[in-house]
């Protein structure tokens, strides 16, 4: 039978038919409560599933997430949230009465906190090596991953050779040194052999008084 005589019948798969060959794959696996409740929650789950890896490869957030020495959270997942500011000096002396005469307008704390969420995370230090720069074992640092030139005085995510810590960065001459902010914690010297990087600053300290 001829190809022209096979065309002419009904039935059999017919040149062209079909989806076209792809090199996607298919992955099926499972996620916690708090992040298929993110997931739920949008319109298009493909699409977000699909823009959180993307995000996640380009940005290496996946090493990030796998910290030792702090969890690390997205500031993404915060949501908004406002409270009530009073426009006054306070002073550690005598109580001062508050009234709504005071009251200014109020402050969105994820906006005061995070300008661009997108780029920044949450942090639980855990560690003593930059107390004297305010930041306590158990304390929140959210870093903005957006500004990985940071001055001498600012704190930085910094990687050095596969491992993260916190530290101020300063260049002396052609040598980089991490610094830390408790002089029983030594001041680190970066080689040219060493692999390092910068992964943000830290923009805010969070933390209970004592």
């Amino acid at each position: 039978m001829t190809e022209q005589q096979q065309d002419k019948q009904w039935g059999g798969r017919r040149k062209g038919a079909g989806r076209p060959p792809t090199d996607s794959k298919s992955f099926t696996f499972r996620v916690p409560g708090d992040v298929a409740h993110i997931i739920d929650s949008q319109e298009n789950k493909t699409e977000f599933i699909k823009r959180c890896i993307i995000r996640s490869i380009q940005g290496d957030e996946a090493s990030v997430n796998t910290l030792s020495w702090g969890n690390v959270y997205p500031a993404t997942r915060l949501k908004e949230m406002h409270l009530p500011f009073f426009d006054v000096r306070i002073v550690a002396g005598f109580p001062l009465p508050l009234d709504n005469d005071e009251r200014s307008q109020d402050i969105d704390l994820l906006k005061m906190l995070c300008a661009n969420p997108e780029a920044c995370y949450l942090i639980r230090v855990k560690g003593r090596s930059m107390i004297d720069a305010g930041i306590m074992d158990g304390d929140i640092v959210i870093v903005d991953k957006s500004n990985r030139t940071p001055s001498p005085s600012e704190v930085a995510v910094c990687e050095l050779n596969g491992e993260y810590t916190l530290k101020r960065f300063e260049r002396r001459g052609d040598t980089g040194w991490l610094i830390p902010a408790n002089p029983d914690y030594p001041e680190i010297e970066i080689t040219p052999n060493d692999s390092f990087s910068i992964w943000g600053t830290v923009t805010y300290i969070i933390h209970k008084p004592h």
